[in-house]
């Protein structure tokens, strides 16, 4: 358990962390795939672009459902162990 005074620690580091990191994340495109899609005509480039929230749309889908599960499955061993106080067979 993290405790009062680390909370803070935490925070900042974690603020640190997403302004740093996405420079890097920028960083990592490929020259030749940057210019071969700036050398193609807009077609491919609106194609590319499609593709691209294409190939988002299932892991998105996937986490979005994974959040929705934990969501409504959060009180679920809560409510055995009150049921089990009470002596019921529910």
């Amino acid at each position: 358990m993290v405790g009062k005074s680390a909370l803070p620690v935490a925070i900042a580091v974690a603020v640190l962390l997403a302004l740093t990191l996405p420079p890097l994340t920028f960083s990592q495109g490929c020259s030749l795939c940057y210019t071969q899609a700036a050398n193609s005509g807009a077609r491919l480039i609106r194609a590319l672009r499609s593709g691209i929230v294409i190939l988002v749309i299932p892991p998105l889908s996937m986490c979005i459902g994974a959040m929705v599960l934990a969501y409504r499955k959060r009180n679920q061993f809560h409510q055995a162990d009150r049921c089990a106080e009470q002596g019921s067979d529910w």
